[in-house]
């Protein structure tokens, strides 16, 4: 008898990480994809064709609208990773008051409009991934209340390192689901350069998303051939203080958190890495192509949930739902 495959809606997919984990298990098939950022959307797109995706706000889709879209006989899993800038430290901008960040921000809101759509289709299992400061002093409470509204009795707050998962860079979150997700760590560390072994210099045509990288300024460029492995060229405020960039990446050692605004001075060279060298510190495949401006490219990748993370989520997943543990 074959292997059961699966259904699953993706909520502010992104470029397709955290999806992207899923289908490598090739036990998940991907229904529906929701994220209001064109480029994300494209991305998406093109790489799980298969997929419907809509470029569009979840605010503006109402139940009705997705139950056309979608029966839920129809979904076994949501996920999604609703904007955690109203929640994380290295936002400046953030409200004060903790509970404010999910009930005033209007970004916060969008976390309760994922609840919204869970509630809605009562998924056997759904998983939610944001900043561990999204517990923060009675956050965590409100959350485990809005899921009890819908009809969750059991929410696991599972934080995890993406590093101790086969991730060539650091990177600390929560995955909040109605199942506890602890999978084993892997045995050894993966580097930065075991990451980007084997990519020919920038500009290689047979290459997506590995164009020269923008150039640094000149008196940048002297400063950073005076960097060693771990230090930053600049440093700017967030909420918890001076926070580090442009940073000379340890070869030898997994590399810092990759964020939007993250870019790294390469461990060997004098320049910064190109988009698809910081998308193999994310996990990501060189088949896995990005659409859109630099820019848009550098943040989707630092915005994904890396590929090898969330491939060990969809394992814990797929476990509980053929036991019929959930």
């Amino acid at each position: 008898m074959p292997a059961v495959v699966y259904r699953f809606i993706d909520l502010f997919c992104g470029a397709g990480g955290f999806s992207l984990g899923f289908h490598l298990t090739s036990r998940f098939q991907g229904k529906l994809a929701i994220d209001n950022f064109k480029y994300a959307a494209l991305t998406y797109k093109a790489n799980f064709p298969k997929t419907l995706v809509l470029n569009e706000d979840i605010k503006e889709n109402t139940n009705s609208r997705l139950l056309k879209l979608m029966k839920p006989d129809e979904v076994d899993v949501v996920i999604g990773s609703p904007p955690c800038e109203p929640f994380t430290g290295a936002n400046p901008q953030r409200e004060k008051n903790p509970i404010d960040r999910l009930y005033l921000d209007p970004q916060g809101q969008l976390t309760l409009h994922f609840i919204r759509v869970v509630g809605l289709y009562k998924p056997k299992i759904f998983v939610m991934e944001n900043v561990p400061a999204i517990m923060d002093n009675g956050l965590k409470n409100s959350l485990l209340s809005e899921f009890r509204r819908i009809g969750y009795t059991r929410v696991y707050f599972n934080v995890l390192k993406a590093e101790e998962h086969g991730t060539p860079s650091k990177r600390t979150r929560v995955f909040i689901s109605n199942i506890p997700i602890n999978p084993p760590k892997s045995r050894k560390l993966v580097t930065v350069s075991e990451a980007l072994k084997g990519l020919p210099p920038p500009g290689a045509p047979y290459v997506s998303n590995h164009e020269p990288p923008p150039e640094l300024p000149w008196r940048k460029l002297k400063k950073a051939t005076r960097l060693k492995a771990g230090d930053a060229l600049v440093h700017y405020y967030g909420a918890s203080g001076l926070l580090p960039n442009l940073i000379k990446l340890d070869p030898h050692d997994v590399a810092p958190t990759v964020l939007g605004s993250s870019r790294f001075i390469h461990p060997y060279e004098n320049r910064l890495l190109t988009v698809r060298e910081q998308a193999r510190l994310m996990g990501f495949p060189d088949s896995f192509v990005f659409i859109g401006g630099r820019d848009s490219q550098y943040n989707m990748v630092g915005e994904a949930v890396p590929v090898p993370l969330a491939r060990r989520v969809a394992e814990i997943v797929l476990q509980k739902l053929d036991e019929g543990d959930y």
